[in-house]
């Protein structure tokens, strides 16, 4: 019985693997594609996370979650995660519209938080989108959840879970300040870049 819900979780697990690697392969064309077209790319870097099943388990029982697979299915979305980090503010909003706009790919649900940063300072584009799996026997509809941020607010979040694994959330007052403060620079340097960047196209730009 325990090697029957063994194998179970771990189809159910492998469900969302799927659902990474066919967003991935529609990531890869868009950038390709673009990079081709525009003479550089919006995206930077890609990484992904599966959550492992005691992660998954702790999720469910923290959120009150039934541990039942068509719940978790339904209520935990970041199972399956995708982190797209570009150069500039534009280029995380232009990477979203075009991979939402595919036409086989579902928006469940969008929380912008770089125009609405977290208190904390946290700053990033999340997205849940569903994506067709097609197995050997039915078609699964897979939530993957994907986190687009500029590089700058990206070392901001690393550095920042890194202090609070240090300190194991219980970060001291001066520290978080400090980081809502930083925060605040990381946006301030995004700003920058991208007004640097929009000078610099319209002195590359043909006058006639």
């Amino acid at each position: 019985m325990v090697r029957g819900v063994q194998r179970t979780l771990d189809a159910f697990l492998l469900q969302y693997k799927f659902g990474i690697d066919e967003v991935l392969t529609k990531i890869t064309i868009l950038r390709e594609e673009f990079e081709a077209t525009h003479g550089y790319g919006p995206v930077e870097h890609v990484k992904t996370r599966l959550k492992s099943l005691d992660s998954l388990v702790e999720k469910t029982t923290r959120t009150g979650c039934p541990p039942d697979l068509d719940a978790i299915r339904e209520r935990v979305l970041d199972v399956a995660g995708i982190r797209v980090t570009c150069a500039f503010v534009e280029d995380t909003y232009r990477f979203a519209d075009m991979l939402t706009r595919q036409p086989d790919l579902t928006l469940v649900r969008t929380k912008d938080y770089i125009a609405t940063p977290k208190p904390n300072g946290y700053q990033s584009l999340h997205l849940v989108v569903e994506v067709p799996v097609f197995l050997s026997d039915r078609t699964v509809q897979v939530p993957v959840e994907l986190q687009v941020r500029t590089i700058a607010m990206d070392f901001w979040a690393s550095v920042e879970h890194q202090i609070y694994y240090k300190y194991d959330g219980a970060v001291p007052d001066d520290l978080r300040e400090t980081l809502r403060s930083v925060a605040g620079t990381a946006a301030s340097l995004d700003g920058e870049m991208g007004r640097l960047r929009a000078e610099v196209q319209s002195l590359a730009r043909p006058t006639g």
